[in-house]
């Protein structure tokens, strides 16, 4: 179990695990996140493939009118099948006959995959063969995400975490050497190759790493509640002395309290235990793979040695130019 896994085994844990760490060879995966969220809104917990079929091809045909490429294969039947829905070349019943025989075949098996074995919390039983129509079942972990762990929030991370991994393989970013960015007025994360490339929303794309809570002081946060704050205060980039202070590797998503209420961090320093914390936030998002492994590979380092290192020379020229160190007044952290 990774540490993301065990320093929280929650029911949201899992769910984000799931959506931050597969292994991301296709795209079925988010589509099938954003199904069963919506499944979840109805009274019934035995879903037919059948009627799973419409939201999991809606998705990936949304998705493929906006970016093509969705997985790492250059052929997909099933795809192809969504493809063709999309030139209005076959009709919403044949679309729907063809995701219920052909969509679901690998992706119910590796859901609650990550790394080598299963997450703690499970979603879904699998029921293709208990007779009958093919169909899953709803478990009563599916329905606490609804109702106590802000589904919206989930599906808007979900969301984000596809179109970087799209964006990854459209623009083929590992392989392109091109990081991650932010843009700072329109809070987006950009790539520039011959052109920019808008990919996802800032806030819900680190949201999941922080399993909806401030970074500092850890208090449950609501996603449209989140600063998008500079660890490293943003002045160390406007005297010339942190140049790179608006990458990902900097960027944490912080309450109000914390980031410019009364007794919060504007321009300090944060401490040691939260540049260790940095760091571990910065590990998961090189766990994630890509285009955010990439990104802050790119940005601080090859080894988790370089990592460090690199955050250590950041925390020194803070210090020397700001001085002050600051800690949250008060922590809610699990």
């Amino acid at each position: 179990m990774t540490p993301f896994l065990s320093d929280c085994p929650k029911p949201d844990t899992s769910w984000r695990a799931v959506v931050l760490f597969g292994r991301n060879v296709a795209s079925y995966k988010f589509a099938l996140a954003q199904s069963l969220l919506e499944m979840a809104e109805r009274s019934t917990t035995r879903v037919l493939l059948s009627d799973l079929a419409e939201p999991f091809s809606r998705h990936l045909c949304q998705h493929l009118a906006r970016v093509d490429r969705q997985g790492t294969s250059r052929s997909s039947r099933f795809l192809d099948t969504c493809r063709a829905f999309n030139r209005d070349e076959i009709t919403a019943t044949q679309l729907r006959d063809a995701t219920t025989k052909l969509g679901f075949v690998n992706v119910i098996d590796a859901f609650h995959m990550v790394g080598k074995g299963p997450v703690p919390h499970r979603f879904f039983v699998d029921e293709r063969t208990a007779g009958g129509p093919p169909a899953i079942r709803l478990t009563d972990e599916l329905y606490k995400l609804r109702e106590r762990f802000r589904a919206d929030d989930l599906a808007d991370e979900t969301e984000a975490r596809w179109r970087l991994v799209e964006g990854a393989w459209q623009y083929d970013l590992p392989r392109a050497n091109v990081a991650v960015q932010l843009d700072s007025e329109t809070q987006e994360l950009f790539v520039q190759k011959v052109r920019r490339v808008s990919l996802s929303r800032v806030r819900p794309s680190l949201n999941g790493y922080q399993k909806g809570h401030c970074f500092y002081c850890g208090c449950d946060m609501p996603l449209a509640a989140a600063d998008v704050d500079h660890f490293f205060p943003w002045m160390l980039r406007e005297r010339g002395l942190m140049p790179d202070a608006d990458g990902i590797w900097n960027l944490v998503l912080a309450c109000r309290d914390c980031n410019r209420g009364e007794g919060g961090k504007f321009a300090s320093v944060p401490s040691d235990r939260l540049v260790a914390r940095l760091h571990a936030r910065n590990s998961w998002l090189v766990e994630s793979h890509h285009p955010l492994r990439e990104t802050i590979m790119l940005q601080t380092g090859q080894s988790e040695e370089a990592r460090r290192s690199f955050l250590r020379s950041r925390q020194q020229i803070a210090r020397d130019a700001l001085i002050h160190t600051w800690e949250p007044a008060e922590e809610h952290h699990d």
